[in-house]
């Protein structure tokens, strides 16, 4: 409940990836709130091979910052089993202002919901028709603090009948009944000696006793001693009831932990119902959930890592509480409602940033998170390649290399040597590192392959510019470019759907069937949508 998620982009790198973790990390290990490092897509192959080769786990995935049912602060009254008795529930529901309790079954899930009225409600049809069936001979002892006189003579553990106080005028009633009835006596010998002869189902001796040679003929009557008077017993026998009976078990309208609140509401406000029971994963009780609830919920709270643009960041961010953002790139559009921390620095990586903080902190990080942060930083700066790269990054690349043990080379290998040019289709190499961009007017997306062969993923140069045309249309962009940065040649093989025009006066270059080299082009957020920005800007 109190979470705090660190999450890069979408269609997330391994600089995005590995700077959600260490940022985690670092907090966490401030002794700060429960930081968690998240992420909003599929890892890479890049990513996945640098993880594997220091045995960590990749971040949680999640789908959304959207106000869900478990951020609420719901009520959480004890899931009773549907063999309390009322008596016990009402005196819970009181104490603690509950205007209803869930009921359970043996397993935990819900059998129904029990309410004030429905307690209430029962309670007046006990006047009109004052008669218990099948009431469990357990519950009525333990409301009535009761004792059985005969337990050797009685032997069967539910009583039913109509409930009477003996008063003279009743003993046409006893005779007639016979063992219909549950009889509630005080100190009155005749009529406790009448029951008996009669035989009634129960006999409940209220703040009085029974001679013991009564006992010997009274095989077939239960003999109940209380210390309450007869009054308060006749009002307590009700009581005794199992909540399974009276409690509402049809049509139930449930909500789970899941449940987003935007769509909980619409329910709520075509429901005449006061109280909603709450259910996890396994369909079992954890809560419920009142109207009031719905007024001011707790909102999400996130980090923002690598990334400060809406089109880029989690679903329904909007809905969430933004509480730093440490990040390398141009400032873009994401509003806060309030003043946040923003770091924001002119490095190739955000793990150059989060490691300085690591030092200023005076936290040293393990071997295993230094090797992912300078692979990381080597990964976004192209081993140093990238006009992006800094003297910074070098110096904590190599500083992070020494403590995890690890030689830079060795790195780089891991991350570059592999290109899936023949495992994996056009689209899901176009979408592994795919960043949207809303520049003026026009909307572009923009994918990024880092390789050491640019001229193998151009022989596939149609299935890629099939998938392009279909992401165009489908997510109305006004282009879509896939740059293929070759590690060796130190340049970008750039393909491209939409305008010729643009692409030409962009880069100052003649394009040729949808494609261009462009040599020295390392980085797409310093050498491709600047020049785009200044074009269209």
């Amino acid at each position: 409940m109190n979470e705090i998620f660190v999450t890069g982009h979408r269609n997330p790198d391994t600089d995005s990836i590995v700077a959600a973790m260490s940022y985690a990390a670092l907090r966490n290990a401030l002794g700060e709130k429960d930081y968690v490092a998240a992420r909003l897509g599929e890892i890479t192959d890049e990513t996945r091979r640098i993880l594997d080769r220091f045995s960590c786990e990749p971040p949680r995935f999640i789908k959304t910052m959207r106000t869900q049912v478990r951020d609420l602060d719901f009520d959480t009254p004890p899931a009773m089993n549907r063999s309390v008795t009322m008596d016990r529930a009402w005196h819970i529901m009181r104490e603690n202002h509950y205007p209803a309790i869930p009921v359970a079954n043996e397993d935990g899930t819900l059998y129904g919901m029990l309410s004030a009225g429905d307690i209430a409600t029962f309670s007046m049809e006990t006047i009109a028709n004052p008669v218990v069936d099948q009431l469990p001979l357990f519950n009525l002892l333990s409301v009535l603090e009761g004792r059985i006189l005969n337990e050797s003579g009685h032997m069967a553990e539910t009583l039913s009948g109509q409930v009477c106080i003996a008063l003279p005028q009743s003993c046409e009633n006893l005779l007639f009944n016979s063992r219909d009835n549950i009889v509630l006596c005080g100190n009155q010998p005749d009529m406790i000696r009448r029951a008996l002869d009669v035989g009634v189902e129960c006999l409940i001796l209220c703040q009085t006793d029974v001679d013991p040679e009564w006992l010997k003929d009274a095989d077939g009557t239960c003999i109940i001693s209380t210390p309450f008077d007869a009054s308060k017993v006749a009002r307590l026998i009700y009581q005794a009831i199992p909540i399974s009976r009276p409690c509402h078990t049809e049509n139930l309208i449930t909500f789970h932990l899941t449940d987003y609140i935007d769509d909980v509401r619409e329910v709520v406000l075509k429901s005449r119902y006061r109280c909603y029971p709450v259910l996890d994963e396994n369909e079992k009780v954890v809560g419920t959930l009142s109207r009031y609830h719905l007024l001011r919920p707790r909102r999400k709270q996130v980090v923002l890592v690598d990334h400060n643009e809406l089109a880029q960041a989690v679903p329904g961010l909007e809905q969430a509480e933004i509480l730093e953002i440490i990040d390398h790139h141009r400032l873009a559009d994401i509003q806060t409602t309030q003043p946040i921390h923003v770091r924001n620095e002119p490095v190739g990586s955000t793990n150059t940033i989060i490691a300085s903080m690591y030092q200023e902190h005076g936290v040293m990080p393990s071997p295993k998170l230094a090797g992912l942060m300078a692979a990381a930083i080597l990964a976004d700066t192209v081993m140093f390649k990238s006009p992006t790269c800094t003297k910074r990054d070098v110096a904590m690349a190599e500083r992070l290399g020494r403590i995890a043990n690890v030689s830079l080379e060795e790195l780089g290998q891991i991350l570059f040597s592999t290109d899936a040019t023949g495992t994996k289709s056009a689209k899901e190499l176009l979408m592994s590192d795919f960043k949207q961009f809303h520049i003026s007017e026009q909307n572009l997306g923009v994918g990024q392959i880092t390789c050491l062969d640019s001229q193998k993923m151009l022989e596939r140069r149609d299935e890629f510019l099939e998938e392009m045309e279909k992401l165009r249309q489908e997510k109305e962009y006004d282009m879509v470019i896939v740059m293929f940065t070759d590690v060796l040649l130190e340049g970008t093989q750039l393909l491209y759907v939409g305008s010729d025009d643009v692409i030409h006066n962009a880069f100052a270059v003649e394009p040729r069937g949808n494609t261009v080299f462009l040599p020295g082009v390392m980085s797409r957020k310093k050498q491709v949508i600047p020049m785009l920005t200044a074009l269209w800007g």
